[in-house]
């Protein structure tokens, strides 16, 4: 409990250094616009209407993968289990990038194109579904197949942008994930998806933990494993469809935080699930606050009009961490 409850007062922390961090602005003026304080009208604009949201989004978001992470890899019984590879995030994005190719959608609405990617995700998760037939009890098999069904909709995607070139540029840092222009219409869509699905997901975690002892266990234990996990499935698939339409496809992050919050909160998923939640909202929103302090360091050095999205930085520092992991266990006896 007593690291539960550090990561909520990190969560206010981190929340205030993502404040601080983007351009234009100086700590104090942040401060008096936060307090109430004779802000400039300027800065008040800047902090409620701009950096406001976008830490709120930054902290659903991460808390939506983390959760959806640790079911995922839970009810797979696969550690390298993780919403990049079971359709749903490459679903995500196609879905956007098809609804605005199609002009059903506009890169300036946030409802059509969150609605168009929470589509597309479960879209890519039904037909993962599909494929995998009889074999849905085989956790390896739901992994290999997920990871196919990945690469095609991806492939999809990719030729959806060649055929129509205009939208690169508005999908790129879309597509790498990125916290830019969130507004106070994206935080009133995630929260409430994201909490509702992760009250549902939480009231799975004893299943969960019955599933991860094997299929026979749970059956002993009076549980039907099939819809457990395809109910824990349903959570996680609606848990990063939510994410990914509010802010793009993070890298690593409902990879890399299931395996912290284990290893901070232990195997009892009561606790481990909540923990994932607040882990990867902390980590969103740490990474957020150094992609802006990125920013302002390259244009310190005469890049004015370069953003790092947030995206980049989780994909970088995942992508360290595991590779640590690997080669500690690789010299280990």
């Amino acid at each position: 409990m007593l690291v539960l409850g550090t990561l909520l007062l990190a969560v206010p922390l981190v929340a205030v250094l993502d404040m601080v961090a983007g351009r234009a602005l100086t700590v104090g003026e942040v401060w008096q616009a936060l307090t109430g304080g004779a802000a400039d009208p300027t800065a008040h604009h800047l902090v409620w209407r701009v950096r406001m949201p976008r830490v709120l989004v930054a902290l659903g978001a991460g808390a939506g993968l983390g959760l959806a992470g640790l079911i995922l890899q839970a009810a797979l019984r696969n550690p390298l289990a993780a919403p990049e590879v079971t359709g749903v995030t490459p679903g995500a994005v196609l879905g956007a990038v098809a609804a605005t190719g199609a002009g059903l959608a506009d890169w300036s609405s946030p409802v059509a194109v969150v609605v168009a990617a929470v589509a597309g995700g479960c879209g890519g998760a039904g037909l993962l579904w599909l494929l995998t037939g009889r074999a849905r009890s085989d956790p390896a098999s739901v992994a290999l197949h997920g990871v196919l069904v990945s690469a095609a909709l991806g492939g999809l995607t990719a030729v959806l942008l060649l055929v129509n070139p205009g939208e690169i540029g508005s999908v790129v840092q879309w597509m790498i994930g990125t916290t830019e222009a969130r507004t106070w219409q994206h935080w009133t869509l995630l929260w409430p998806w994201t909490l509702g699905w992760g009250v549902l997901a939480c009231l799975t975690a004893g299943a969960l933990m019955l599933l991860r002892c094997g299929e026979q266990v749970a059956e002993t234990a009076g549980l039907a494993p099939a819809r457990a996990r395809g109910f824990a499935l349903l959570c996680a698939v609606a848990l990063t469809a939510g994410a990914v339409a509010s802010v793009g496809a993070l890298g690593f992050v409902g990879l890399v935080i299931p395996h912290a919050a284990l290893a901070l909160f232990g195997a009892d998923l009561r606790i481990a699930l909540p923990g994932a939640a607040l882990a990867g909202g902390v980590a969103v929103c740490g990474a957020d606050a150094a992609a802006q302090l990125l920013s302002r360091a390259v244009t310190a050095w005469g890049a004015e009009h370069l953003s790092v999205p947030v995206g980049a930085v989780t994909t970088c520092v995942g992508a360290a961490v595991l590779l640590a992991v690997a080669r500690r266990h690789a010299v280990e006896p």
